[in-house]
């Protein structure tokens, strides 16, 4: 009752004219398939559906049709009993829904693999600016959405889409070539039939459109013929899928012995082929409709039987593009097995209840259907048949290129293959030097939104753009792209930098203050240098230590004080090279104890000219203070503070080496860090208190009548000190790296040759080059005058 209800409703709803004649025209071909099918159950030419009118056995299987359209109403009633059905050319991805088609298996790859080929295939040669043109139908639709979700997923874009109706205008023909010239991509897709593209491709032609490489389904990839032949050059270079074409033994030997007159008399193909072909008529066809006029039939000559089909031009048959034909052998192979697998059916290994075997003429259509699901065996062509869960064949496509060269018959060169994959762009095997493009370019054709971001560039997005148009920024310092097309910069680690290019990270440069670079050199040279002068003024004046000169102002203090420059000027060189344990824990405390010796003599030499003038007073309260010690224990004094505060800071938080990657240059800086910073400018401070001090009490005593009094010098000297000093902190901050410790260093020489110069070099012109005035007569009478 269910079937015979079901299929009333199938011819009821196929067969109603109400729809519109473009439906029913469509539809007649399933109407036909259906009743065909009904018949041929039932056994006799009367439909009785859900009977068996016959005497003869049962239908082992059906073979076909080619065609979804057809196949689909065919399969729906025969699976209801579970009648196989092979069908070669039915496409339809609907048709692997067991729930509705439970007996139909097919030969030919199902529509879904034909649009993850195209989609891997676009992706292959790195396609991502494609234009696509569907069918307006099912089979366009359905296909191009595959592709289109496949393609954006992987990163291509849309260029274009635009649908084709089977009776396409003129004006919307015009509309989609406009769009197609107006367009940048390089690539189109037309997922369709070449009735739907026919009108365009014309159009396309005329507009003299070149330079586009096409990409063909199944629908039109080998229907070249079906074209208008101006068209030809547009299409030259296009590149399609087909059914894989396998070699059939004997079959090219076999089409060209056809002849209408070894054809059965109800086969009116042949005689329709042969007419066809040859552009003649046969006398006395009765089947035909007599539609052409006398004159015309006349025009046309009389077919003889002796015309050769291996005469013919390929354009009208060639044989090895008829691919269906491949799947229909492997069909027919495919039952053959079923029915062999069944017969030699062994009773201790049946698959069916009780182990029983069916007979020979007694099987039932769903025992066939098993051992056809089950088959699984080798052709002649060497290729193993065989069907998965679905009912469908291994996936294999021919990738063909449209060749279209004068004097060479062949038009479709096979340069690959399609295999279905796991993973996007793998699958497909093709050879890129066999294939043929457009307007004979050579090399692979590019179709980008805009070219490929170069390496140590990112892809920055484009508003109101879709994902494949960007522009292209270069990477910022220290991060690389070392792919094309990234989407972003790459940071490189603590230690690495990126490269001129930005394509590489580099190990960063290890910058210290070095003996070796010329800037360490002359600050190695100066420090010496100025050293060694401090030792030979100290030398001179040990040597000249009984003239007044020397004797005048503290003459131990003035020895004191030329050891601590030399100290001072020889600590420079502890800031100097690879910085260690022991450099970072020496260098800042040796700088801060040497020179606050150096200023604490220059304070105590002050200060004890002071006290000695200033008690000439009888009631001076000072004169207490006039004692040889006295200059001693201020210098203890005002050094031991200096100790502590570098005691605190060794104590509290020491110097110590680092390696600084802070800075955004690619130089790891090698320097001691201060530990403390606190404790840094405590030290830092309490040597500039020492030299206010000192230059504050040197002024005050400037115009004390002495003939050697040294209160001018140390002045100008303090000053110089305090000066170099100030100048040395903004300085000191606002540097980086080893240009840091240039400048302590730069600091230190200038001030301890400041306090050299403007203290010592005047003394030591009077020894070496005005002796004469270097004596106890002329240090008298310039005191004489002072008092005067």
């Amino acid at each position: 009752m269910f079937a015979t209800e079901e299929l009333n409703q199938d011819l009821e709803m196929l067969q109603n004219k109400s729809l519109g004649f473009r439906i029913y025209d469509t539809c007649y071909s399933e109407v036909k398939a259906l009743e065909g099918t009904i018949g041929l159950l039932s056994g006799q030419a009367k439909l009785v559906p859900n009977y068996h009118c016959g005497s003869q056995a049962f239908v082992s299987a059906i073979i076909g049709d080619e065609s979804s359209l057809t196949s689909l109403p065919m399969a729906r009633l025969l699976g209801i009993y579970r009648y196989p059905q092979v069908s070669y050319g039915a496409t339809l991805s609907l048709l692997n829904d067991k729930a509705q088609f439970p007996s139909f298996v097919r030969t030919a790859p199902n529509d879904n693999i034909l649009s993850s080929g195209l989609a891997h295939l676009i992706l292959h040669f790195g396609w991502t600016w494609v234009g696509i043109l569907a069918a307006d139908n099912d089979y366009g639709r359905q296909g191009s959405d595959r592709i289109i979700k496949e393609l954006r997923s992987n990163g291509a874009c849309l260029a274009l889409f635009e649908t084709l109706p089977l009776h396409s205008s003129d004006m919307h023909t015009l509309k989609v070539a406009d769009k197609i010239i107006s367009s940048t991509t390089t690539v189109i897709l037309a997922y369709s039939t070449q009735q739907e593209l026919s009108s365009l491709m014309v159009e396309v032609t005329r507009k003299r459109i070149t330079g586009k490489v096409w990409l063909a389904p199944d629908g039109w990839s080998i229907s070249l013929d079906l074209f208008p032949m101006e068209v030809w050059k547009t299409l030259n270079g296009s590149l399609g899928f087909a059914y894989h074409k396998g070699q059939i033994s004997g079959f090219t030997e076999f089409v060209y012995n056809i002849h209408p007159s070894q054809a059965s008399p109800d086969d009116i193909f042949i005689i329709t082929f042969w007419e066809e072909a040859f552009g003649c008529r046969w006398r006395n066809v009765t089947y035909r409709q007599n539609t052409d006029s006398t004159k015309a039939q006349n025009d046309i000559r009389t077919c003889t039987g002796e015309e050769k089909i291996e005469n013919l031009k390929s354009s009208v048959l060639d044989v090895f593009n008829l691919r269906f034909v491949y799947n229909l052998y492997n069909s027919v192979h495919a039952v053959a097995h079923a029915l062999h697998d069944l017969i030699t059916c062994r009773p201790n290994k049946s698959p069916f209840i009780n182990n029983t075997c069916p007979g020979v003429e007694s099987f039932q259509p769903w025992q066939v259907l098993h051992y056809l699901r089950h088959v699984r065996f080798e052709n002649k062509a060497g290729e193993e048949i065989f069907f998965d869960d679905n009912g469908d064949p291994q996936p294999y496509y021919d990738i063909l290129n449209w060749q279209l060269i004068p004097g060479i018959p062949e038009k479709y060169a096979k340069v690959g293959k399609y295999t279905p994959q796991t993973s996007p762009g793998q699958g497909i095997v093709i050879n890129k030097t066999a294939i043929m493009w457009n307007q004979g370019v050579t090399d692979v054709p590019q179709s980008v939104c805009n070219e490929k971001c170069p390496l140590g560039y990112r892809k920055s997005m484009i508003r109101g753009m879709p994902l494949c148009c960007y522009d292209c920024i270069l990477c910022p310092p220290g991060e690389i792209a070392n792919q094309t097309d990234s989407n972003n910069c790459l940071k490189c680690s603590a230690d690495h930098w990126s490269n001129e290019r930005f394509d590489r990270c580099i190990p960063k440069v290890v910058e210290f203050l070095s003996f070796e670079e010329p800037m360490g050199s002359a600050l190695t040279s100066i420090s010496i240098f100025a050293s060694c002068t401090t030792a030979v003024i100290l030398c001179v004046f040990f040597k000249h230590r009984d003239t007044p000169v020397v004797k005048a102002n503290n003459r131990s203090l003035s020895y004191l004080l030329l050891l601590s420059l030399t100290f001072c000027f020889l600590c420079s060189l502890i800031f100097i090279g690879y910085p260690k344990n022991i450099n970072c824990l020496l260098h800042q405390v040796t700088f801060g104890v040497t020179f606050s010796l150096c200023v604490s003599c220059i304070l105590a030499k002050t200060i004890t000219v002071v006290i000695a003038f200033s008690a000439t007073n009888p009631n001076s309260k000072l004169r207490s203070w006039v004692r040889p010690k006295t200059p001693n224990i201020i210098l203890i004094f005002c050094l031991l503070v200096q100790v502590i505060i570098c005691i605190a800071w060794l104590g509290s938080a020491p110097p110590y080496p680092e390696q600084d990657m802070t800075f955004n240059s690619g130089r790891i800086i090698l320097r001691c860090n201060e530990g403390a910073i606190v404790s840094f400018y405590c030290m830092l401070g309490y040597m500039g208190l020492l030299a206010s001090v000192s230059f504050i009490v040197a002024f005050l005593a400037r115009h004390l009548p002495d003939a050697f009094n040294e209160a001018k010098y140390i002045t100008f000297s303090m000053l110089v000190f305090v000066c170099v000093w100030i100048s040395f902190i903004p300085a000191y901050l606002s540097t980086q790296g080893k240009y840091m410790v240039a400048v302590e260093i730069f600091a230190i020489i200038s001030s301890g040759l400041g306090i050299l110069g403007c203290i010592y070099f005047p003394k030591c012109y009077i020894i070496i080059l005005r002796p004469e005035i270097n004596t106890k007569g002329h240090f008298g009478r310039k005191q004489d005058l002072h008092r005067h």
